[in-house]
């Protein structure tokens, strides 16, 4: 069956110079011609050596011209040198009786094979016939295993051989036996399926290349070539050659499956080798040419049905798809973003590829649908994606053959299909199916080796029934559902790029707008100033000329006017900051930070004293940066640390940094009021407070501050806490590559 049949695809079978075997069988005989000269006769460059013999001559000849009527077949082949072109068939009538030549060009010369014309049979006279029923028996036959078998046992009827197969490849290149004919003398196959490494890569080419193959009799003597090298040393091509000769692994393999004599035809869709007509006998058998070229056409038939079913059933599955992308792609239009629009539409995400489950990974936040892997997995999945697939569509059906630690993911992910929506980050569309246990019949243990370490190259011997429990494998992506996969990335691409060109449209209304507020806030801070500190003036003035004359009341009076008075002035004042951090260029250099924390606590200290407060303060990092607005982010942090810590006893503060080869990292942690998660996102607001104003002094502006100067730089802040436990902020600071490397403080 095939032609070359270890059971190890690393077994060096596949690796057999199955082109150049230097030999041809003996059932036809062949010679090797160069380019014709002026006359348009051509040399001999080599030829079997059973050339006269076969033909009836009386010496091998050295020209094509010496052959009988040569000087008609040299103006045959005239303009056949075209490497590539088809070949050319004959009948010549010679010394010996009638034979079919076939002449082919190929890069070494032009190749001649002769083989005696034959008989064709009883039955071949009736092929015509036949073939106006199969053709009208094929419009009738709805599954594709039916026309197969339909062909199996036409061919069978047709050449006589004891079974015929049609033997299927898989996308990994195992094959199935998905139709069978036979008279009961060699076992049946069908159903069976066999390892990729029966057929290695270098054979499956030759089958695509040259459609028909015959081997008449397993136990034949090859035939030597005379010369077996060109007059350059290489060996000569015998890829193209029916009649060349096989590697004596498959005539043993041959052997082991009871079979003397076998034909093959292959079976090409759209250019691809879908699988084979595999013909067997028990004893020798010589197929006629006339009777292949038959039985070539019947498989050209098969396969033009195989390619014609296929697009259709493709056709028709892709425009139900279709449908489902559509109504899909107009539901997350609606959406505010794909990701919830989605999430808002399980039933068609999951039909747009027919997956059991699936998730949408971007910037990582993570929405998913029907049966998916735990959160943290699909992270690391993105990660992996990201890391390893170069590709904007990946899928397989064996996710754990891939990504190891997919291996107890099989009720969820064994399949995975998967079209990545970022270039720069791990954003992912992904669908998943879970395992489909199954058996497989394999003709044979496809695991067996094909020899002991020592022992010569051997085929394996036994095709006994094999059965493997499959796990860890789902359904295979049909290619409509990788085909709706793929418009429907490029559609949300499209939707995304849309969506980001409208938020630089919106972003930049809202960075001119930005600053036409921050003009008008600096104006209105810059002119509330002076107001502020008059009213404070001038109530002190007050206060003090009528000390004496002013009942407590008035005096109460009084303490409130100036006490709002300067309260109004330092929010002012923390506006007209907060405005010109938007409008202040950064003065960047390197910053002792250690520094910078010892003179916060120290500006501190008035309102430490008598405190009890464990300063845990660690070596910092350098940071690279604005020194000023630096100390001021560091300030309002620590200032917020000594505020909400005053209930503690003692009370701890710590400080602490990180140099990473990306980023530097800074904290401030500690044991005070903490806060609820469920409000972090209030923190970093403008006059948003966690805690009643009358309990802790502030203007609420201190962390939206602080938050500007970090995104100033480029960098990131956030915070975690929990009520009555203490709350820790932490901000990142970015490496600049033309900057030099920060180094801990402390060497």
């Amino acid at each position: 069956m095939p032609e070359i049949s270890p059971a190890d695809a690393t077994d060096p079978c596949a690796r057999e110079p199955i082109r150049t075997p230097g030999a041809i069988q003996p059932h036809g005989a062949l010679m090797l011609l160069g380019p014709p000269d002026a006359g348009g006769d051509r040399d001999v460059l080599s030829a079997s050596i059973n050339l006269a013999t076969l033909l009836g001559l009386d010496a091998r000849p050295t020209r094509l011209g010496a052959l009988p009527d040569g000087v008609r077949l040299a103006g045959l082949l005239d303009g056949l040198d075209t490497p590539g072109g088809p070949p050319f068939t004959d009948l010549l009538s010679l010394p010996a009786g009638r034979f079919q030549l076939d002449a082919r060009s190929t890069p070494q010369g032009l190749l001649l094979e002769f083989e005696p014309a034959g008989d064709v049979g009883p039955d071949a006279g009736s092929f015509y016939r036949h073939l106006g029923e199969l053709i009208d028996a094929m419009g009738l036959l709805d599954h594709e295993d039916d026309l197969c078998r339909r062909v199996a046992t036409e061919t069978r009827r047709l050449t006589g051989f004891a079974r015929v197969l049609i033997y299927r490849f898989a996308p990994d290149w195992h094959g199935r036996v998905v139709a069978e004919d036979g008279d009961g003398r060699l076992p049946s196959y069908l159903g069976l399926r066999f390892p990729a490494s029966d057929i290695p890569a270098q054979a499956r080419e030759l089958y695509r290349r040259h459609r028909l193959r015959l081997i008449p009799d397993a136990d034949y003597a090859p035939v030597p070539l005379d010369p077996p090298l060109l007059a350059d040393g290489s060996p000569i091509d015998l890829g193209p050659a029916g009649l060349r000769s096989v590697a004596p692994v498959h005539v043993e393999y041959m052997r082991n499956m009871g079979t003397a004599a076998s034909m093959s035809v292959s079976l090409l869709v759209d250019g691809a080798l879908w699988g084979l007509i595999s013909c067997h006998h028990p004893e020798p058998k010589t197929v006629a040419p006339p009777l292949r070229a038959l039985c070539d056409f019947l498989g050209q038939l098969l396969a033009l049905q195989i390619g014609a079913r296929t697009r259709g059933e493709h056709a028709a599955r892709r425009l139900a798809l279709k449908r489902v992308e559509n109504e899909l792609l107009a539901r997350v239009a609606r959406a505010a973003d794909f990701p919830s629009g989605l999430a808002a539409s399980p039933e068609a995400w999951l039909g747009l590829v027919n997956a059991a489950g699936a998730a949408v990974v971007v910037e990582g936040a993570i929405l998913t649908a029907g049966r998916t892997p735990p959160i943290d997995r699909l992270r690391d999945l993105a990660g992996w994606l990201k890391r390893g697939q170069d590709t904007p569509l990946w899928h397989t059906d064996a996710l754990a053959r891939h990504w190891p630690e997919a291996a107890d993911l099989g009720e969820s992910a064994s399949g995975l299909l998967a079209i990545a929506i970022s270039q720069l980050h791990a954003s992912w569309i992904l669908w998943f199916r879970p395992e489909l246990p199954h058996s497989v019949d394999w003709g044979g243990d496809p695991r067996k080796p094909a020899a002991a370490p020592g022992e010569r190259l051997s085929p394996r011997k036994s095709f006994d029934l094999w059965r493997e429990q499959v796990r860890g494998q789902s359904e295979p992506w049909h290619s409509a559902e990788l085909d709706a996969a793929a418009d429907f990335r490029h559609a949300i691409v499209s939707f995304v790029l849309r969506q980001a060109e409208e938020r630089a449209a919106l972003t930049d209304q809202l960075q001119r707008s930005n600053k036409e507020l921050e003009s008008f806030s600096y104006s209105v801070s810059h002119d509330l100033r002076a107001p502020f500190r008059h009213i404070v003036g001038y109530a002190e003035l007050l206060r003090e000329r009528h000390a004496d004359g002013l009942d407590d009341k008035s005096r109460h009076y009084l303490d409130n006017i100036i006490d709002s008075a300067l309260s109004a002035g330092r929010l002012v004042d923390d506006l007209l900051n907060f405005s010109r951090l938007g409008r202040a260029s950064l003065d960047m250099t390197r910053v002792d930070m250690n520094k910078l924390v010892a003179e916060v606590k120290q500006s501190l200290a008035p309102d430490t004293a008598g405190r009890a407060i464990d300063w845990r303060i660690a070596p910092l990092p350098d940071a690279w940066g604005d020194a000023a607005m630096l100390r001021q982010a560091l300030a309002n942090l620590i200032d917020n640390a000594v505020k909400y810590t005053r209930d503690a006893s003692p009370a701890v503060i710590e400080i602490g940094g990180e140099a990473l080869a990306h980023e530097l990292r800074f904290w401030v942690r500690d044991n005070g009021t903490g806060f609820d998660m469920a409000y972090v996102g209030k923190l970093f607001g403008v006059f948003q407070r966690l805690h009643r104003a009358e309990d802790y002094a502030g203007t609420g502006i201190g962390l939206a501050l602080t938050r500007r100067i970090i995104d100033r730089h480029g960098g990131r802040i956030d915070a975690s806490g929990a009520l009555g436990q203490g709350a820790c902020f932490r901000f990142a600071l970015p490496v600049p590559s033309l900057s030099p490397s920060p180094e801990p403080a402390n060497g």
